[in-house]
């Protein structure tokens, strides 16, 4: 069990995101389920996660890092298989890599590490001890769908990673954006950095890294527009931030300025990467059904 007494400069902060920031181990997913199992006190009583502090409040996190929860089984469609690589289409709502160490939420690491125990169990154990990502080569954010590849060997993963890093990567992306872009067609070139006024946000800044992001209008109606994004670098949540900063925010994207909609509307549509065995493949996953109706229907 963890202890900590408020002082002023947590005053006002939810209870969930101050368990998060005093226990980084903890994703805000695992600290949410132990609010409902009431084993997150506050003067001695359960709270729930919304709960805003208090000077003087004493929080108690109750549970045992050395126990997590049993992550559930969950299924991901296998578009690509060899000895080297697993290439899925990723839902929305799907975590990459859990942000925690105490995680019983289910992500696309859990369950390659479920996959790889049967191919490479030596693999699988190191990749559970160093925090369940040893196959991960890139990473979607939880709200955006599509295709992602893993690894299934150390060898691999180093292959791929050397592809990323070296931007030999060709990935496309499709997002409905709010409004009809001006130019329709354009290259937008602003470096990117973290938020410090909303660390979980990342804003256009000179002082950030070297961001590009090349962009083309496919379809647009008197609302919205669907287009082709093709980035030439790889800063986190890069395309979310470039469209708002060019006055068209991706619809969903609440971090952003995006209208409310049901999801995010950012798909990986494809991926141009060669695989270990030296084959040079391009992997597709179709528009989602969603989009097309979103499209129609506005």
């Amino acid at each position: 069990m963890k202890r900590f007494t408020i002082y002023a400069e947590d005053i006002k902060k939810r209870l969930d995101i101050f368990a998060v920031e005093r226990l980084p181990e903890l994703s805000r997913a695992s600290v949410q389920k132990l609010c409902r199992q009431m084993n997150v006190l506050v003067n001695n009583k359960a709270e729930k996660q919304g709960y805003r502090l208090h000077e003087g409040d004493v929080v108690q996190i109750v549970y045992d890092p050395t126990r997590p929860d049993e992550i559930p089984d969950i299924d991901l469609p296998v578009l690509y298989e060899d000895d080297d690589v697993l290439v899925i289409n990723k839902p929305a709502g799907v975590l990459t890599h859990s942000k925690g160490a105490f995680n019983p939420e289910p992500t696309v690491a859990s369950w390659l590490n479920q996959r790889l125990s049967h191919h490479n169990p030596t693999f699988s154990r190191l990749s559970l001890e160093s925090g369940g990502r040893g196959g991960i080569v890139h990473r979607l954010d939880r709200a955006t769908s599509g295709v992602m590849i893993t690894a299934k060997s150390p060898e691999a993963l180093a292959w791929l990673q050397k592809q990323f890093s070296g931007r030999k990567v060709k990935k496309t992306y499709l997002a409905i954006v709010q409004g009809s872009p001006d130019p329709p067609e354009a290259i937008i070139d602003m470096p990117i950095e973290r938020n410090p006024k909303k660390p979980q946000t990342f804003r256009a800044g000179a002082n950030g890294k070297a961001a590009i992001t090349a962009y083309e209008t496919s379809e647009t109606n008197s609302r919205y527009s669907l287009i082709k994004l093709v980035p030439q670098t790889g800063r986190t949540h890069q395309l979310r931030v470039h469209l708002k900063q060019i006055g068209y925010p991706i619809v969903g994207d609440s971090l952003y300025g995006g209208e409310v909609a049901t999801r995010l509307y950012l798909h990986a549509f494809s991926l141009e990467i060669t695989l270990p065995n030296r084959d040079r493949k391009i992997f597709k996953v179709p528009l989602p059904t969603e989009f097309v109706e979103f499209m129609k229907a506005t």
